[in-house]
């Protein structure tokens, strides 16, 4: 495995499981799946090829310690029921020299530690599965592992180690002939780039990705790249450009997470232009039909946006109490978007003491993990609040509606029946 695609782990392995001690007690559950997923990996990592072969009598003394640990959590729900299962496919792949199903174990249960948030957590199980797999793998299993191995680093805003995962993806798709799988890695890319806050950059690769998914006729692709499109126009302060390729996505997608997403940022867009209402609609059908912890929570957050945008304190409250639950772990894109947004809404209720400490925190989260995009809005929000510019004036942005054009009537009154 090369240095230049794989993250340092110095250390103990897997000892990132191990953490879960310094926020629970020692006795809680999660502390207890935590060690159960230490000692599951470190049992994974007998098969390793670079890793002594261990004696048949000290791999199934293991087996059955591990086993046995896992048994005992069985009681705890979904995490407890992966490590099970892959304590099994570690067996079989033992017992038979194929990775057939530790593979799929491995993975499934990153996924799982994704959608949880515990993303340090998932991009460790990621890298087992490659370390251990090795040429052992499916090449589809292999460009899976590294195109959400780039995706994990991405949500920790670790964008060069992200960019070497999505390239790492695309040199085994077009090895292997598999062009969805480039276009796959080359929609990573793209997001690193938004996000790192290249939105010229940005617009350009979205296009490009878009033109060449619609000739290759991939639906999927296509949602992904106007979705993206979509959102690198808004943040560009031309959301009203971005409206129709983000409704384009939620059509064209048929993963109902994917579907949920576009909503949310359609609904951003929606806001950024005015729409309250529309926002509010779809905003509302995404926390209704959500289910994954970053989606719901960015839905949220713009719930408390919208009230505050409408000036409604109580309901500002309400969303951002509620927009907090998820925000403790959540990815620091995230974590720095709920920080400015509830420092914009307390100074619109002109509570400048207030404002100022939540958008400090917000940019104190963005510089750390160079997010650039946010540190700019952050500056010159904090700039303006020291000399008395609203942050509705500075973003250029007003409560009043644009005029509504056919394209954003039938939007709206689309967002309405999903709404009845």
């Amino acid at each position: 495995m090369s240095t230049e695609t794989q993250s340092p782990r110095a250390g103990l392995p897997h000892a990132v499981f191990l953490q879960r001690v310094t926020d629970e007690p020692a006795t809680s559950p999660q502390v207890r799946l935590g060690q159960g997923a230490f000692l599951t990996l470190r049992f994974v990592d007998l098969l390793a090829p670079d890793h002594e072969v261990p004696a048949p009598d000290v791999f199934r003394y293991q087996w059955a310690a591990t086993e046995r640990y896992c048994a005992e959590l069985a009681s705890e729900g979904t995490e407890a029921s992966h490590l099970s299962c892959i304590v099994r496919a570690t067996g079989e792949a033992h017992r038979t020299n194929d990775m057939l199903s530790l593979a799929p174990a491995l993975f499934a249960y990153a996924l799982y530690l994704e959608q949880e948030l515990h993303l340090e957590e998932a991009e460790d199980v990621l890298q087992t599965m490659i370390g251990v797999g090795g040429d052992k793998l499916k090449s589809t299993d292999r460009i899976s592992a590294w195109l959400r191995l780039g995706r994990v680093r991405r949500m920790q805003a670790d964008f060069d180690q992200a960019l070497a995962a999505y390239a790492e993806a695309g040199r085994l798709a077009e090895a292997g002939g598999d062009r969805k799988s480039v276009l796959l890695s080359r929609v990573g890319r793209c997001n690193v780039i938004h996000f790192r806050g290249n939105l010229l950059e940005g617009e350009a690769a979205w296009l490009a990705l878009l033109s060449d998914a619609t000739k290759e006729g991939f639906p999927t692709l296509q949602a992904q790249a106007e979705h993206g499109l979509g959102t690198n126009l808004e943040r560009r302060g031309r959301p009203e450009d971005g409206v129709a390729h983000l409704w384009r996505a939620y059509e064209l997608y048929e993963d109902e997470s994917d579907r949920m997403r576009a909503l949310g940022d359609l609904g951003l867009s929606l806001l950024a232009i005015g729409l309250v209402e529309a926002a509010e609609q779809a905003l509302k059908e995404v926390v209704r039909r959500e289910t994954v912890a970053d989606n719901l929570a960015n839905a949220k957050i713009e719930l408390m946006n919208c009230a505050s945008f409408r000036r409604d304190r109580v309901t500002f409250e309400r969303w951002r109490e509620r927009a907090l639950d998820h925000c403790v772990e959540a990815a620091p894109n995230i974590r720095t978007d709920y920080h400015l947004k509830a420092g914009v809404g307390f100074a619109r209720f002109e509570n400048n003491g207030r404002a100022e400490q939540e958008l400090r925190r917000a940019l104190e989260i963005a510089t750390t993990h160079e997010l650039h995009e946010f540190v700019f809005r952050i500056e010159r929000l904090l700039e303006g609040l020291r000399e008395c510019v609203t942050p509705d004036d500075l973003e250029g942005t007003g409560p009043e509606p644009i005029e509504a054009t056919d394209t954003l009537k039938e939007i709206s009154a689309s967002l309405a029946a999903l709404g009845g």
